[in-house]
């Protein structure tokens, strides 16, 4: 399994702006005595996932593998995030049962036959998406697979029971069925600019997203015929044969059915693939490698057009403008009604932040680790624009200890800035409400 960073912070005051305190009891209830959360008539079990301290008895912060919350009475659920397990599904349990391993889902889908074993509840926080402020408002949902292999482990069922699941968690915590709040691991934003390069790219450019969408009830139309400023990307995943390298393993891979269009620096294939700033930050030019996910945009997103070319279409990727082929008679794109962000007249550029979380001011005195939000290397400058315009939650969930030993431990801190979500680029990320126009695309 790739590995999975743990941020261990987490924060929020009330709306009103007082404490709330939800002091929990640690401790996972056994299989005999915990029904799992699916939808009727889908194939799932519950397994639970270790919930014990590693180390000295006494020591209540080393501890896996993940944490108790009252979700979403405290920390709103508003993403649901998909990975890959590279393992195969009994190790994938295994590694969650091990608190040494500091990893977990909620749940856990099996690529045979598309059976689903639940391991965290899902008012509990997993760790699972290498963003803290993602996994204190998410579920994640882990499938078995290797990401290079694709199309080898993304079986039928295993779509099929994702999108079941999926749809059952959307309509119980009213989460859109959109991709800005349906993410792969790849559509997770770093914490801050230093973190970047150690964000995972799981599950990969071989998920067919047209095929899981449309499963969700969510398939690419047009909805959008007098305005073309919004696209969703809608390339055939089948006829989008793609070449990528696994650059890790220094091996090309098959040339295969993909969901991923390459983006480029100009309208022609020879122009050098767009450069992520945040993979680049020595502006070397962008790659072929699966992992280097700023030099492709996939199959569902949403871009806003920049420019136009014969034969290609340019849209606002990072801060900049990538370009990618739309030869005529082909459906790459399809014009998309909904929501773009814009900065607000007079602002020269927006910050972009991979966290929503409160002031500093907005905690307590006494409350000695504020943890704040940093912008992230990507910007959104005057005349661009950014598909989203949801509304994030601005919260912070602290629970820095297994038994909620230490003060406001296990403490959701609410702050009263807002934030909306933006697809800024291959990853969403957040921007402050203050700074920002969300107008309908098109007007």
């Amino acid at each position: 399994m790739m590995s999975k960073q743990r941020i261990r912070l987490a924060l929020a005051l009330t709306t009103a702006g007082a404490l709330s305190m939800a002091l929990l009891t640690p401790g996972a209830a056994g299989a005999d005595t915990v029904r799992p959360e699916c939808p009727r008539g889908l194939d799932c079990d519950w397994v639970p996932a270790a919930y014990q301290q590693t180390g000295d008895p006494a020591d209540k912060d080393t501890y896996g593998n993940y944490d108790t919350a009252n979700r979403p009475d405290t920390n709103a659920i508003e993403f649901i995030v998909l990975h890959d397990t590279e393992e195969d599904f009994d190790s994938t349990l295994k590694i969650f049962q091990d608190p040494t391993r500091q990893t977990s889902a909620h749940y856990v889908v099996r690529s045979a036959d598309g059976h689903v074993t639940q391991m965290v509840k899902n008012k509990d926080v997993a760790w699972q998406a290498g963003n803290w402020y993602l996994n204190s408002h998410s579920i994640g949902i882990e499938q078995e697979g290797v990401a290079t292999e694709g199309a080898t482990w993304y079986t039928p069922e295993m779509y099929r029971s994702t999108a079941r699941l999926a749809r059952h968690l959307a309509a119980k915590y009213d989460i859109p069925l959109d991709r800005q709040h349906i993410l792969g691991h790849d559509g997770v934003p770093p914490t801050s600019a230093e973190g970047t390069q150690n964000m995972h790219w799981d599950p990969g450019p071989y998920w067919d997203w047209n095929r899981f969408m449309a499963l969700l009830g969510r398939p690419t139309e047009p909805s959008a015929p007098n305005s073309s400023e919004l696209v969703t990307v809608s390339a055939d995943f089948t006829k989008n044969q793609q070449d990528f390298r696994d650059c890790e393993k220094d091996v090309d891979l098959p040339r295969q059915a993909s969901s991923a269009v390459p983006l480029h620096t100009g309208p022609s294939s020879d122009a050098p693939l767009f450069s992520d700033p945040g993979l680049h930050p020595d502006g070397s030019p962008g790659t072929n490698c699966v992992a280097d996910w700023g030099s492709k945009i996939s199959a569902t997103q949403q871009a806003v057009v920049a420019d136009r070319a014969p034969g290609w279409t340019a849209i606002w990727w990072y801060g900049d403008k990538a370009w990618f082929r739309t030869p005529a008679g082909t459906r790459v794109v399809t014009p998309t009604s909904g929501r773009v962000v814009r900065p607000k007249a007079g602002k020269e550029e927006v910050p972009v932040y991979g966290v929503a979380y409160p002031e500093k001011s907005e905690y307590p005195t006494d409350f000695d680790r504020p943890t704040v939000g940093s912008p992230l290397v990507y910007t959104i400058k005057a005349g661009q624009a950014f598909p989203g315009g949801g509304e994030a939650p601005n919260g912070y969930y602290y629970a820095p200890t297994i038994d909620a030993s230490k003060p406001y431990d296990h403490t959701y801190f609410r702050g009263n800035q807002t934030y909306v979500t933006v697809q800024i680029g291959h990853r969403i990320g957040f921007v402050k409400t203050s700074d920002v126009d969300v107008v309908r695309a098109g007007s």
